[in-house]
């Protein structure tokens, strides 16, 4: 059975660890500062094996020792997105949680692959590359996969069919940054671009770019949690059971779509050594243009957060 740690015990964490438990897709050690959060937590959750009939098995703990041995380590820890806070707010109180939070996985699961879902997760998953020292397939960022289940159930509700027969593209900054593609994104195999208007999609791509702050808007105490929690999920159990499925994920690009030295999002191939094989999309003009763009923006934010 593999195992899987969760840092942060807070919405995202504690509903991720609810995810893999109830696929029986692995044991979770679910870790927190907080003491008594994720015991308390995890022992709720151990009260519904019966009920859902599932055999995997969670520990909540205060301590990176029980993480020890961890196949998988996803990183939830750090600062919820407030209304009116961008995700490059987050950086600087985020980038010195995630950096402690790195140097206990690395060193007690230095063979983990690390998925990374805390914001602005580009520059926070640039940072757990350099604090690891790991593999460059080995440390991965929660973005399109996200990203693309947003795009999709708009285009869903705007089509009146179901969400499973859209297939969407969105690569790039997890932010503001996010490069959509509309002709790469298909309707039971039929190119978005033959079935709705450039306005229509226009209006779609708009409303995926702010959804996250869309949910902050309204939810008001809290950032999503149920999306971002399945999206992440989803990357895990690609990992886990080397399903070698093509998902967008933010990894680190070297020379890939004309880019170094900084981590967007790019379809990948996950298995179980992590990233297999980055997908190269024959981009126009006018995409790569954005791609670089949305380079640029991330580079940015590493070098203000003081991150190399």
């Amino acid at each position: 059975m593999s195992k899987v740690s969760v840092i942060g015990a807070g919405n995202v964490g504690a509903t991720v660890a609810k995810r893999l438990l109830e696929k029986d897709l692995a044991d979770v050690v679910l870790l927190d500062i907080v003491e008594g959060m994720p015991q308390g937590k995890a022992l709720d959750m151990a009260h519904s094996a019966n009920v859902l009939g599932f055999n995997t098995r969670i520990t909540g703990t205060n301590d990176y020792l029980d993480t020890a041995g961890s196949d998988v380590v996803i990183i939830t820890s750090g600062a919820a997105r407030k209304p009116g806070m961008t995700r490059d707010q987050l950086t600087g109180i985020n980038a010195d949680i995630v950096s402690e939070v790195v140097s206990n996985v690395a060193e007690r699961s230095p063979d983990a692959i690390i998925l990374m879902v805390t914001n602005p997760v580009d520059a926070m998953t640039y940072l757990a590359l350099k604090k690891s020292q790991f593999e460059h397939r080995r440390v991965i960022g929660l973005s399109g996969v996200l990203d693309s289940a947003r795009m999709a159930y708009l285009i869903s509700k705007e089509l009146k069919v179901p969400v499973t027969d859209v297939t969407a593209y969105a690569l790039g900054e997890h932010g503001q940054g996010m490069v959509i593609l509309p002709r790469f994104t298909t309707v039971r195999g039929v190119p978005l671009t033959k079935m709705l208007p450039d306005s229509v999609i226009s209006n779609i791509v708009e409303r995926t770019i702010g959804s996250g702050a869309e949910v902050v808007s309204l939810v008001k105490s809290s950032s999503a949690f149920y999306a971002p929690s399945a999206a992440v999920f989803k990357m895990a159990e690609a990992i886990i059971t080397n399903s070698q499925q093509v998902l967008p994920c933010a990894v680190y690009l070297d020379g890939e779509y004309g880019l170094r030295d900084v981590v967007l999002g790019v379809p990948v191939k996950l298995g179980s050594g992590g990233v297999e094989s980055i997908i190269q999309l024959e981009l126009s003009p006018g995409e790569k243009k954005q791609m670089a763009a949305s380079a640029r923006s991330v580079k940015k934010t590493i070098k203000n957060a003081g991150i190399s």
